[in-house]
């Protein structure tokens, strides 16, 4: 079972999955917050594939996953559906709580009856929050989020904690990087500028362009759930109840960062965006925005050690990828 299957990530990861020969349950509601007709692009590029079953359930619907998996039964269960963005968050809380918190008790109840094998999660690089220590690692306390998104991803991993403590549930947090590349999210920054470039419009630069990020690309983070998916999550041995480490559990519980380890100055992205495009941007410059965080930096370390994967992808191939199929997309010509 993979929820948000309409989404970004969700939709990548089930087509992989059924290109290797999964069965694959999709959940998604189609939620409104950004263009629905591109969530149903998406949905077309799975819809019809003989493995692949389409449920329209809002994951925040206990009634509705309950009987999903009462009816299906899933082996395995990825949870990509959320409530996504960090601004958004701040004018509108309620939709977090709804699909992040209430949505996803709502997943742990139908893996827990269904006796699930293993529960991955996303979680967020957002949940670093405050934290100035870079490279981020999971092995870091991270109770100082910065938005009720941050929060939101935050209480996950304390729910899925919970979890697998009381019920022996395998679960793995995965912690994403600002995640781009084709068919990504129309409120990212990639596709902002984007859109607004061709358009002849200027570009908001907030922190005045000084954001580093460590830009990952979707292919680079469909491997890593992959992988972390047929790595069922198990308790650390060495794990000290009197210096616990956030990363591990007693528990069969995981916390894995997934990103490039490279970050790249947002000025720099920019112009590899220019280069792509043939077109120079309108900069509009802008101080840091309330919930954002300046710098971010993964450490995969233990996504390295414990299956054997590192993101690599170049910003200079994924952003031209991501050109080359929004000038196909939406039919703009050179």
């Amino acid at each position: 079972m993979v929820t948000g299957t309409a989404g970004f990530i969700g939709n990548a990861l089930a087509l992989r999955l059924l290109d290797r020969g999964d069965q694959v349950v999709g959940v998604d509601n189609l939620d409104p917050y950004y263009d629905v007709g591109l969530k149903k692009a998406r949905l077309a590029r799975v819809a019809g594939h003989p493995h692949f079953t389409d449920l329209r359930i809002d994951i925040a619907d206990r009634g509705a996953v309950a009987r999903a998996f009462a009816d299906h039964r899933p082996e395995r269960v990825v949870n990509l559906a959320a409530q996504a963005g960090v601004r958004y968050s701040l004018v509108n809380p309620h939709a977090y709580v709804d699909t992040n918190l209430v949505g996803f008790v709502n997943i742990l109840e139908g893996c827990r009856h269904q006796k699930v094998q293993h529960l991955v999660f996303a979680s967020s690089s957002s949940v670093y929050g405050a934290n100035t220590r870079q490279p981020f690692s999971v092995h870091q306390n991270v109770d100082h989020p910065l938005s009720l998104y941050a929060a939101s991803k935050k209480a996950n991993e304390l729910m899925a904690h919970t979890y697998a403590d009381l019920y022996n549930l395998p679960v793995t947090g995965l912690r994403f990087f600002t995640v781009y590349g084709p068919w990504g999210r129309p409120d990212m920054a990639l596709f902002l500028f984007t859109r607004a470039i061709l358009e002849g419009r200027p570009i908001d630069v907030f922190n005045h362009g000084n954001h580093r990020r460590d830009f990952t690309y979707i292919d680079d983070i469909v491997e890593g759930v992959i992988r972390t998916l047929d790595h069922v999550a198990a308790p650390n041995p060495e794990w000290n109840s009197a210096i616990p480490d956030p990363g591990s559990s007693r528990a069969p519980y995981r916390l894995y960062n997934i990103g490039n380890q490279q970050p790249v100055e947002l000025m720099r992205y920019i112009e590899v965006l220019e280069d792509c495009l043939g077109r120079k941007a309108q900069k509009n410059l802008l101080p840091l925005q309330p919930g954002d965080v300046p710098d971010t930096f993964a450490d995969v370390e233990d996504l390295v050690r414990d299956v054997d994967y590192l993101p690599c992808t170049r910003v200079e191939d994924g952003i031209a990828r991501f050109v080359d199929w929004y000038r196909e997309f939406y039919a703009v010509s050179e």
